[in-house]
């Protein structure tokens, strides 16, 4: 069987509704190779692909499972390809066959099953009428895609979740020849432009951004909030490992008088896992869990100090938190660590390194003037210029110039109202 034959087979079942609007260049396809399955906790490609899919169509291509788990039965969708629900009708997902599972070695398979699953992406996205496909990488291991010929543009964006122990450098001679072979790259901190910005000459600052509507609407205080005093010093986001839990489990502990509140889930917290558990045993520290992005973004407004408590190393230099907008379009105080994507902020956010000046910053945190009507606005007002729509935009732009004639005249003709906000 022609594997042209084997694709039409497996995408008959494909969910293939199709918007009233559709996209905005219903010709455009984006693959995405993304690290992660799609049911995880929302995080910037997250905010970024789905709101790309008001412009393209966009399939989030799910990472292969390994072949060693080749005959292990496991949870998986009816269909191949799916589109979440409530999510724009522009947007699907892929899930890998477990006959393309990952390889690592020898280096041709390794190449082939990624090539592979790239092209049945690539074939469905083409059934939906695309006939300008874009490959969106968002990690360097998925650079082998690119030796397929079914795609017309590349592009990758770097973030900042790559692991690396303290004593290296997250940069590589294998990311430093896939940034130079894209067509179009995109970062989001200052530290990693700085790094790796000067490789390729088409390359675009995009920081993370913030759904402002989402943050800056007063919401109802959540069910499991109402009995936690205040005055709360709050954290949302993934409790994992650049997290400075000695710092907190310090603060908690003197300060008996501030409840502690962290929302959200654990993840690779590595040799602090213990210190997790014992900073969850105190009185005044509530863990809440993981929330949906509709819900979470209620907790920060009923916060009285947000936080932003990271380690200061190798990489955390390079990060650029999600959730600092969030907290911003929210309007409370923020204190966080001296990171370098926090410097540009130290007029509107307060930075601590030592315990003591933790304790002192987050007391004048929670002094009335730090509430006022003015401090509040101003702290909207520099969330608001980054909203996703604005920067999604920009990446749409970016794509649609390098794409040439006719796109980059067509979106240069687009008004911004034609775009609506992601759900």
């Amino acid at each position: 069987m022609r594997m042209a034959d084997v694709v039409s087979r497996d995408i008959e079942h494909a969910v293939e509704r199709t918007d009233r609007s559709g996209p905005l260049f219903p010709e455009i396809g984006v693959v995405a190779f993304v690290p992660e399955a799609w049911g995880g906790p929302w995080l910037s490609r997250h905010q970024v692909l789905t709101r790309l899919s008001k412009y393209f169509h966009v399939v989030w291509a799910e990472p292969a499972g390994s072949w060693r788990e080749l005959g292990v039965g496991g949870k998986r969708s009816i269909d191949r390809f799916h589109r979440p629900n409530e999510l724009p009708q522009g947007f699907g997902v892929y899930q890998p066959e477990r006959w393309l599972p990952q390889f690592d070695r020898p280096a041709w398979l390794a190449s082939w099953t990624t090539v592979e699953r790239g092209r049945r992406a690539a074939a469905w996205l083409r059934r939906r009428g695309c006939k300008t496909i874009i490959f969106y990488l968002w990690r360097p291991h998925f650079d082998s895609v690119l030796n397929s010929d079914v795609y017309d543009l590349s592009c990758y964006h770097i973030v900042d979740e790559y692991s690396f122990s303290p004593s290296e450098l997250p940069l590589t001679d294998r990311e430093i020849r896939l940034i130079k072979r894209v067509d179009q790259v995109f970062i989001h901190s200052p530290a990693l432009l700085e790094r790796k910005g000067h490789f390729n000459p088409n390359t675009l600052f995009v920081p993370n951004g913030v759904n402002y509507q989402a943050f800056a609407t007063q919401q109802e205080e959540p069910a499991d909030l109402k009995a936690i005093p205040h005055p709360r010093i709050g954290y949302i986001g993934v409790i994992k490992g650049q997290l400075d839990v000695k710092l907190l489990m310090g603060l908690a502990t003197r300060h008996v008088e501030w409840s502690f509140v962290f929302v959200g889930p654990r993840n690779s917290l590595g040799r602090d896992a213990l210190l997790v558990d014992e900073l969850s045993t105190l009185p005044n520290v509530h863990f809440l869990g993981h929330k949906p992005p509709e819900i979470a973004c209620a907790y920060p407004q009923h916060f009285d100090v947000c936080l932003l408590p990271y380690k200061v190393n190798d990489y955390t230099k390079y990060i650029y938190p999600l959730k600092l907008h969030e907290y911003l379009a929210g309007g409370k105080p923020i204190v966080g660590s001296p990171i370098r994507s926090l410097l540009d902020f130290a007029r509107v956010i307060k930075l601590a390194n030592t315990p003591e000046q933790w304790s002192q910053a987050l007391a004048e945190s929670l002094a009335s003037d730090a509430v006022s009507v003015g401090q509040i606005q101003h702290r909207r007002s520099i969330a608001k210029q980054v909203d996703w729509a604005t920067l999604v935009r920009e990446i749409a732009g970016s794509l649609c110039t390098r794409l040439g004639s006719p796109y980059g005249e067509q979106f240069t003709a687009l008004k911004v109202t034609t775009v609506q906000p992601c759900p």
